[in-house]
Order: structure tokens, then C-alpha cells, then sequence
């Protein structure tokens, strides 16, 4: 039985770089995702969920804060400021909604990758800290922050976050409600055989892959991959993707035998999406330059499940990440102030079965550096500031946005009503002392805190090539 004299837990699973393809939920017929599965059977599977940015620091900062890019002022991923020695607060004066459930009597514990500047120093209320030094990397002797100090874990580093969430599970207080989140770096790559269990790898060596056909390279891709290198990699992917599956289970058994699964909302996504071959592109939002926004890029898994509360449904209400800040704070019973800079509506209605008397009009934007999307469910339209090319996909006719029909007289209104509409939105959310829309955003990474707080550094990485091998990929740290 649900416990209502009490707030429920949260625990939140956020993988990196997980295409929302790539679950059987989903419609994936070779991944072994049995424990994801059975949540989305079991919960509240979304169809048309996106991230606010297609990397991952943008995109993380925006589910903590509730803000766009280009008020958050995190716009590309962390390059610069992650370590002790360079340590830089990206999130420095603004509010996350862990600090106010902090405020409300939970404790926020933080196992995994944080990836928003100085990870030597718990920040925004977290008072349990084991994070990655860095964002990503090798998945066995991976470098950690406990307590403080650097470590080495010599452990396969999904099952090592697990654990220590495991961990805060065990010791939590049965009077105090608790808000977990569970940061994989999987499955980001590298995905070379010396990163996963033999386990894991031995369920694809076979696979015919079909779900992700490896289309011709796309002429802006930043890495090309051979065949060899594709299939490698595909291997390596899926195999991750279980990795992070098998530990769900386990993060589910612990609650259950410390009796907290009915009094725990589960909410699992990812930073943003990934393509594996499709469009040509093996990454995300930098996988291409210029930037790109394609759904593969900006569209993530997300399920949410609490037992005995949330009926089993699949939604596919549009939304996206920056609406998750007031809906897990109504959540949880708490009513955020009021913040006009904050794009995002509470869904808290539609996980209890309501609609949403605004469902036939919403639509979603998404920024990467001076890209921006305004997506419909019939359309989409893609700006590139300042010369372009921007793109247009009529979504109906072209859901696999093959054919770019921007420039066509026939859907000049509809562009400019699009255009005007984005204008709008960016006007009244983004803060003009750090609009990313004036940034040389190359998807390199960002070196420090941009727009007026970079005191005139230059804050994004402008050195982007073409590349060929693994080790200069690009997303790689992103």
C-alpha cells in the first residue's frame, strides 16, 4: 500500500546517451532491456519526450533548474572547470528543484555523473556525493569523487554506481523520504571489448542489428565509422544498455526488501538521444557541424512508474525535460515559487490519468548554441543563427526527416508562424546576458562560464575537425 502520511522518494535514473530506439519497450527486437520493459509495462511510457539540448551538460543542467540553456548559461558540454584544481560552479546562484525538496525535509544523494562543473564539491543540496571526476570515460578504473578524494574504481563502473545507491537505500531513514538520483555514464562510449563484461558482449556478437540501419554518412558528420568500426560499436552499445537494464533490477530488489517500492516514484530517461548509424551520424547534437536537432538527437526514453499509484498507459503528450522541475516537486506536495523564467508545466495530472486541457496546442523547443527547434507534431523547423541553414520537415508526410523542405513557397506561412513563435519563446525565456544564440557554439565543449561571466574568455572550443578514429571523437566527453 501506498504510504500517503508521508512524501514519496524519488529516484531518478538518468543514463547518457541513450536513443529512445534503443529499448525493447520501444520497439527494439534484439536489446535485452527485460527490467526497463516490465517498468513501462507497468507505468507510464512516454512517446514524445525531448531534451531541452542534444548533449549531455546543457541538457542536465535544464532538468535541475527547469531552464533553458540560455538562461542556465550551460550550453555546450563541460570541458573546462570539472576538477578541483579548475573547479567552476556553472550553477552558481540558481535554484535547483533538489534544493527545494532539501528544504522540505528529503535528503539528495548523488551517485554517478554530475558533469556541471567542480565535481570535487557536492552542490545544489545533495548531501551524498560519488560522482565521476569528469563526465565520461573507460568503464573500469574509472576516475570517482568519494568523499571528497579522488579514487580509481577498478569495478565495472554501472555496477559500482549501483551500488552505492544500493547503499543509500539501505541506510535510509524510514521517517525521512529520500530523493536518489542515478546518474550512468552508460552507454556512452567507448565501446571498444575491453569495457563490458564478456555477459553482456556474448548477447550480440550475433545480432543482426536491423533495428539501426547504417545509413551513408552524413556530408557534416564529425566521425565517419567503418563498417567494422559500426558493428564493433553497436556491439559494445547494446551491451551497455543491458548493463544499465540488469542494474535497474537490482536498484528495484533493494527497495523492495527495504520496503520502499510502494512509497517511490521511479522516473528513468536519459540526458538526450544518440544515433548509431541513423541519419549517417554516430552521436547526438555535435555528431554533425553545423548542429543538429534531429529527433534521433532530441528525443529520449522516459518512463515513470510508482506501484499502486500510476496506471500502466503509454502517453504521447508532447513534452519535455524542463517540465520534469514542477512536476516531481507536485509530486512530492510541494508547490514551487512562482518563476516566469521557467518554460515548463507540471504533468503531475496526466501520471494520475487526467488530460491536459492544453495537449492540442503544445509544442517543444530545443537550443544547442545558436541552433534552435520549434517542434509541432505535425512539423518541425530548425533555425541557425546567424546565416543558417535552417531546415524544415513536414513530419506527417517525412517522419524520418529525410527531405529538407525549407525554401519551398508552399509552406513559406507555415515557416514564418513557426519562426515567429520561436522568436517569442526565446525572447521571454532566454537571459540576454547569456543567450546562446551570439556563442560560437562548435559542440567542442565549454571552457567556462559564457556570455557576460566569461569576462571576456573565450568560452567554447573552436577547434572541430573531421574525424576518423575513436579518440578524437568529440562525444567521446560529451
Amino acid at each position: 500500500m501506498v504510504n500517503e502520511s508521508r512524501k514519496p522518494n524519488v529516484l531518478m535514473i538518468l543514463t547518457d546517451d541513450q536513443g529512445y530506439w534503443s529499448l525493447g519497450c520501444y520497439g527494439n527486437k534484439e536489446i535485452h532491456t527485460p527490467q526497463l520493459d516490465a517498468l513501462a509495462e507497468n507505468g507510464m511510457r512516454f512517446t514524445n519526450f525531448f531534451c531541452t539540448s542534444p548533449v549531455c551538460s546543457p541538457a542536465r543542467a535544464s532538468i535541475l533548474t527547469g531552464l533553458i540553456p540560455s538562461r542556465h548559461g550551460v550550453q555546450d558540454w563541460i570541458k573546462g572547470g570539472n576538477l578541483r584544481e579548475d573547479g567552476i560552479d556553472y550553477l552558481e546562484g540558481i535554484e535547483a528543484y533538489t534544493d527545494v525538496l532539501a528544504r522540505n525535509g528529503y535528503d539528495c544523494w548523488l551517485s554517478g555523473k554530475w558533469h556541471l562543473g567542480n565535481s570535487f564539491v557536492p552542490q545544489k543540496s545533495f548531501s551524498h556525493w560519488y560522482v565521476h571526476q569528469k563526465g565520461s570515460g573507460d568503464y573500469f578504473n574509472a576516475p570517482m569523487v568519494r568523499d571528497g578524494k579522488a579514487v580509481n574504481e577498478p569495478g565495472y563502473i554501472t555496477d559500482l554506481i549501483t551500488d552505492d545507491a544500493i547503499e543509500c537505500i539501505r541506510n535510509s531513514k524510514g521517517d525521512r523520504p529520500f530523493y536518489l538520483s542515478v546518474h550512468y555514464t552508460a552507454p556512452h562510449n567507448p565501446w571498444d571489448k575491453k569495457q563490458y563484461p564478456d555477459k553482456y558482449r556474448k548477447m550480440y556478437e550475433n545480432a543482426s542489428f536491423s533495428d539501426v540501419p547504417q545509413e551513408k554518412a552524413h556530408p557534416q558528420a564529425t566521425y565517419v565509422y567503418s563498417p567494422e568500426d559500426a558493428r564493433e560499436s553497436l556491439i559494445g552499445y547494446y551491451a551497455a544498455v543491458t548493463g544499465v537494464d540488469d542494474n535497474v533490477g537490482r536498484l528495484i530488489k533493494a527497495l523492495e526488501e527495504k520496503g520502499q517500492l510502494e512509497n517511490t516514484l521511479i522516473i528513468f530517461t536519459s540526458d538526450n538521444g544518440f544515433m548509431c548509424g541513423q541519419h549517417g551520424i554516430w552521436g547526438k547534437g555535435n555528431g554533425t557541424f553545423n548542429l543538429n536537432m534531429y529527433d534521433y538527437a532530441v528525443k529520449v526514453p522516459a518512463i515513470i512508474y510508482h506501484k499502486g499509484r500510476i496506471a500502466p498507459a503509454v502517453s504521447d503528450t508532447m513534452l519535455n525535460h524542463y517540465d520534469l522541475f514542477d512536476t516531481i516537486l507536485e509530486y512530492c506536495g510541494i508547490e514551487p515559487e512562482k518563476n516566469e523564467k521557467r518554460p515548463g508545466k507540471s504533468f503531475y495530472g496526466l501520471l494520475l490519468g487526467e488530460s491536459r486541457e492544453d495537449d492540442s496546442e503544445v509544442v517543444v523547443f530545443s537550443e544547442y548554441g545558436p541552433c534552435r527547434m520549434i517542434r509541432t507534431r505535425e512539423c518541425k523547423y530548425i533555425h541557425r543563427y546567424p546565416f543558417g541553414d535552417h531546415e524544415f520537415y513536414d513530419l506527417v508526410s517525412d517522419p524520418g526527416e529525410k527531405e529538407n523542405l525549407y525554401g519551398r513557397p508552399e509552406y513559406e506561412n507555415t515557416v514564418e508562424q513557426l519562426r515567429q513563435k520561436l522568436n517569442e519563446w526565446f525572447v521571454r525565456y532566454a537571459d540576454p546576458e547569456l543567450d546562446a544564440s551570439r556563442e560560437p557554439v562548435r559542440g567542442n565543449g565549454q571552457l567556462c562560464r559564457s556570455g557576460v561571466y566569461a569576462k571576456g574568455k573565450i568560452a567554447f572550443d573552436q577547434n572541430r575537425k573531421r574525424h576518423t578514429d575513436p579518440d578524437g571523437d568529440p562525444g567521446r566527453n560529451g
